[in-house]
């Protein structure tokens, strides 16, 4: 016969089991090694400091296309977004009514040369009777002043007619230079030459080179006047030395291949904004640049001496705000909060919060927490970009 257990006996035995498993796991919990993480020594060394500022493309020439007469739009004779030749025919608009007025023109003109011939007969026949007073002085004066008339009329008639020319010549626009041609603004059979119409009908670009026009504040301006050769800026375009010190930062954010130069600093501050307009060209063999593009423009304007550097690695940003982990002498981990205020590569420009001799954490970021203490392996940073 079988004997059975109490319910409290029971409940006893379990509760102390539970109680053993239980000092067993922290037993083990407190035994596990500190983790193991990668530390580097704060970087320093002089970096130099970059500034950033937006910038908008526009070609070496930029050329606007105008109807300088106005008609309906008989031709486009090209295709849009492709190169052109300096003298290629691009539009053309119906000549009739400039025909016409050249027809007439040049009846005026015939009209007023058979008025001279007259009057030049006139005058020929008075200048023997003259002298021996076969007609009198007053006849005599006034066909010469007919003839004189007659001159005159044909002179102004001949300007009519050269205008008249002109004006038919301006129904056919022709490239003004090589380059890359855009979309027209007006189609065929449009009135054109007046508004509402478009006036500018394209626009041709020379991009072999790109300029790049920006604004930098006033404080930013005295920076960069003592790093760039300002009487080297006011020589002419052939006599410069175009020093490539300027970088230009792509829509993507990628690093354009080719760096460029200052050539243009306005005279005078805008007032109203304290900003200065500043122009850098970069060479477009491949013509990715296109006008029209913003980009960004990064000069340096001074150096940091003895900067300290920590690898983007180790900086954690919440917020707006940045931090990272150093382990002190006693491998023992505390956040620290640092103000970062440029990337360098793949570095970050510290500028308060951390000390030459701090170690931060590279990896293993995630194992741990201020107040832990880790197992450091030391390592040496290798940057993976140029600075």
């Amino acid at each position: 016969m079988k004997k059975k257990i109490p319910k409290l006996t029971a409940l006893l035995v379990l509760t102390g089991l539970l109680t053993i498993l239980h000092s067993c796991q922290q037993k083990e919990a407190g035994q596990l090694p500190p983790p193991e993480v990668e530390v580097v020594n704060v970087i320093q060394q002089d970096v130099p400091i970059m500034r950033e500022f937006v910038g908008q493309a526009y070609g070496q020439l930029d050329i606007p296309i105008r109807a300088r007469v106005d008609g309906f739009l008989e031709e486009i004779a090209f295709a849009e977004g492709t190169s052109v030749k300096k003298g290629q025919l691009l539009y053309r608009i119906d000549a009739q009514p400039f025909l016409a007025e050249e027809a007439a023109q040049e009846q005026r003109v015939a009209e007023a040369q058979t008025y001279l011939v007259n009057a030049t007969n006139e005058l020929n026949r008075y200048e023997p009777l003259v002298k021996i007073n076969a007609v009198s002085q007053s006849d005599y004066d006034a066909a010469l002043a007919s003839k004189e008339a007659a001159e005159a009329s044909l002179k102004a008639a001949q300007a009519n007619l050269r205008l008249s020319q002109i004006n038919l010549g301006y129904t056919v626009i022709r490239s003004p230079i090589d380059g890359l041609i855009g979309k027209t603004e007006a189609d065929v059979g449009e009135y054109v030459g007046k508004e509402p119409n478009p006036v500018i009908l394209n626009t041709v670009s020379k991009i072999q080179e790109i300029r790049i026009r920006f604004f930098l504040p006033e404080t930013d301006y005295i920076a960069l006047a003592r790093v760039v050769d300002m009487e080297d800026v006011e020589n002419p375009p052939e006599e410069r030395k175009k020093r490539s010190n300027v970088e230009l930062i792509l829509a993507d954010g990628s690093l354009y291949e080719s760096k460029g130069h200052i050539d243009y600093i306005d005279r005078n501050v805008d007032a109203s904004t304290g900003s200065m307009l500043v122009q850098a060209s970069f060479p477009n063999p491949n013509r990715l640049l296109r006008p029209g593009m913003y980009t960004k423009v990064r000069i340096e304007l001074t150096t940091a001496e003895n900067a300290l550097l920590v690898p983007q690695r180790s900086v954690i940003e919440l917020q707006g705000q940045y931090s990272v982990y150093v382990v002190d002498d006693n491998n023992v981990v505390s956040a620290r909060q640092v103000k970062a205020i440029q990337k360098i590569g793949d570095l970050w420009l510290i500028e308060e919060g951390l000390e030459p001799n701090d170690r931060v954490v590279l990896t293993g970021l995630q194992k741990v927490a201020a107040g832990v203490t880790v197992n450091p392996s030391q390592v040496e940073f290798e940057s993976k970009t140029n600075q």
